[in-house]
Parts: C-alpha cells; sequence; structure tokens
C-alpha cells in the first residue's frame, strides 16, 4: 500500500504541526510527563488518522463491458429511481454511495467508453447524505458513453468536511474501467445514475469497494 499523491500537502502540514507542537511542549512544560504524553499520543493518532485517509491500495481490477464497477469505497445509502436533470433530463436509476473518512477516497470508472460531459459546480458543504447536497454541494458531474452505445453519468459531491474535489478527465477523453478519475478529500458522497431496466447487484446498506465490487450489469 502506498500514500496517493493527493495527500502529500496535508501530510506534510500535518507533520510540521505535530513537530511544532511537541517542540513547544517540551521548551514551555518540559517537567510536565502527563500532558507531554498527551501530546505525544495525540500527535500519533493525527499522524495515523491522516495517513490511511491518504492510503493508496494495491487492487486487481478485472475489466468487463457488461459490468458496471462501484466508483468508490463506502456504504450503498441510496438505490431509487430519480429524475436526473443536470444531463439527461429523464429519469434513471440511481445508485448513491456514502464515503466516511475511513474510507479510501479514491474515485474509480465504473466503466470504459469516451467522456461525453463533464461539468464542475461549486457549491455548498451539507453533510453527504443531506437530500439536498447532490444539487447544491460542490460537485462534478462525468458522463461516459461506452463502445456499446450505453451512456452513465457519476457525480463527485463534497461533504460537510471536504473542501476539495479533484477529477482527472475532460470531456472528448477515452477512460478505462477502474482506473482512478478523481479524489476528494474527506466524508463524501458519489452518485452513479444507470439507464432504468440496468440490473443492480448492491443493496442499501452494502460495504463496496470502489474498482471490485460489481455495482450491476447492463441489461
Amino acid at each position: 500500500m502506498t500514500i496517493h499523491k493527493e495527500g502529500y500537502t496535508s501530510i506534510a502540514i500535518v507533520v510540521l504541526v505535530i513537530f511544532v507542537a511537541n517542540a513547544l511542549a517540551h521548551y514551555f512544560i518540559p517537567d510536565n510527563r502527563f500532558v507531554i504524553w498527551t501530546i505525544y499520543v495525540l500527535s500519533f493518532v493525527l499522524l495515523v488518522a491522516i495517513l490511511q485517509f491518504f492510503r493508496n491500495p494495491k487492487r486487481r481490477i478485472i475489466t468487463d463491458e457488461k459490468l458496471i464497477l462501484c466508483p468508490a469505497d463506502g456504504k450503498v445509502v441510496v438505490i431509487e429511481e430519480t429524475e436526473e436533470s443536470e444531463y439527461f433530463k429523464d429519469k434513471r436509476l440511481q445508485v448513491s454511495i456514502f464515503m466516511s473518512p475511513v474510507n479510501v477516497h479514491i474515485n474509480r470508472n465504473p466503466v470504459c467508453g469516451i467522456v461525453s460531459f463533464f461539468r464542475y459546480h461549486p457549491g455548498k458543504y451539507l453533510v453527504a447524505w443531506h437530500p439536498k447536497s447532490s444539487t447544491l454541494n460542490e460537485r462534478t458531474s462525468i458522463a461516459v458513453r461506452t463502445h456499446t452505445g450505453k451512456e452513465i453519468l457519476f457525480r463527485q459531491i463534497a461533504g460537510a468536511m471536504a473542501r476539495r474535489i479533484v477529477w482527472y478527465v475532460q470531456e472528448g477523453v477515452e477512460v478505462k474501467q477502474g482506473e482512478e478519475f478523481g479524489f476528494i478529500k474527506f466524508g463524501s458522497r458519489v452518485d452513479v445514475f444507470l439507464p432504468l431496466g440496468t440490473q443492480v447487484d448492491v443493496k442499501i446498506g452494502d460495504n463496496v469497494s470502489g474498482g471490485l465490487t460489481v455495482l450491476g450489469r447492463f441489461a
């Protein structure tokens, strides 16, 4: 397992803060062993937390054009028929995955194909499970048309803790199933909009892994 490139700056800042906090403790209260050891423990917990958040585990991803892979690690919180009003402007099957701070926050392409639509929207930072987070929060919308003509849309949505969405795609580029398309820092959500009739292989409450768990199968 390695550390994702998006974490380098955050980890460097945390290490600097830990160094300064420990140095100040030793300078101002050298004889208070309880406080110093408390700072040691808190420093260790903070360092472990930031390292695990930006972890980048190695994964062996098997591609299959008939399958739709989960784009993120997390828990399935929504499976419902809904109106997708930004791009398709029709009825779609929505599957939403909530990513807590302890999940891997790398986002992966559910399918292979050509990016047919991309938009970034600045916005609010409501909690990721809020019903209006998908339309009011900072987010991106990415549609991919597969080589068989099927088209899906997936949306990165920032949460209350997240303040930065990162993406690595743009309209017209070809993407490969399972490869990274972005990263969201801290708690967040990913919505996937599938054609009606798509077989969904997950259920609400399932814990899923990006690029490994099969989200569904095209009809």
